[in-house]
């Protein structure tokens, strides 16, 4: 981990174009600026994990959802061998 120090107004560029900007200092809390392009997310941590988190649970439902369907509609699913449609 690569540890700097700076002060207020100061920054740290990351790459060509992400730079953090320290914009104030209160106590034990420091306040940043982050300047990045759209295509890069920038969140705190404890946000990404639960966006994570949520992603996952939707995505093992949707798996799930997918297989019930496929069962209702008499189709194989990935991995059970044979030709979708035609029974075991």
């Amino acid at each position: 981990m690569l540890v700097l120090t700076r002060q207020v107004n100061e920054s740290i560029v990351i790459g060509d174009d992400i730079e953090i900007t320290i914009v104030a200092i209160a106590g034990d809390k420091v306040r940043l600026g982050i300047s990045a392009p759209a295509r890069v997310a920038v969140h705190r941590k404890e946000i990404a994990q639960a966006i994570k988190a949520e992603n996952l649970k939707a995505a093992g439902a949707d798996s799930q959802h997918v297989g019930d369907l496929s069962k209702l509609m008499g189709k194989k699913q990935p991995g059970e061998g044979g030709k979708p449609g035609q029974p075991a």
